[in-house]
């Protein structure tokens, strides 16, 4: 166990713990803020990181979190498509009104309220997945299939063609 977990990652941990989660939040030394350096930091695949993207709905102003492979872009209009709106991108304050977190550390759980989520089906393809706890610095490790079952999400390929 961590010796002292910051708060935004105790929260999350605590939200892991509420859901039936029992995986231990890391604070690691090197930034996870990025796809590319959380996979660095933790050495694993880009693909097995988990990048958790809130939007924000045109027309009805609600959050939307978007949990993707690092490997990919999202696909803004397939989401569209799946919620039924235009999608606008979340301010900083927004994301951090809506989860309780700010961007580079918004975690798959433990958020303000509940979330409409997406999860991308190419994550499935791992055994393991590496997933933002609260802070540019924290992560913990899951598998996606526990990912879909905490989050609630809709398992939907949301990668964006080349």
């Amino acid at each position: 166990m961590n010796e002292k977990l910051s708060p935004s990652a105790q929260k999350v941990q605590n939200a892991l713990l509420e859901v039936g989660l029992h995986v231990q939040v890391l604070e690691l030394p090197a930034s996870t803020r990025t796809a590319a350096e959380a996979a660095q930091a933790i050495g694993c695949d880009v693909g097995q990181i988990v990048k958790s993207l809130i939007f924000k709905t045109k027309r009805t102003g609600r959050p939307v979190l978007v949990t993707a492979s690092g490997a990919n872009r999202v696909d803004e209009k397939e989401i569209e498509r799946l919620i039924g709106e235009p999608l606008g991108r979340a301010d900083p304050d927004f994301v951090r009104e809506q989860t309780g977190f700010a961007i580079g550390g918004v975690p798959p759980v433990g958020h303000s309220q509940k979330i409409d989520t997406f999860v991308d089906a190419d994550l499935l393809q791992y055994k393991e997945v590496w997933a933002a706890a609260g802070t540019p610095l924290a992560v913990f490790c899951l598998t996606p299939q526990d990912l879909v079952r905490i989050t609630g999400g809709t398992v939907a390929r949301i990668a964006r063609s080349s």
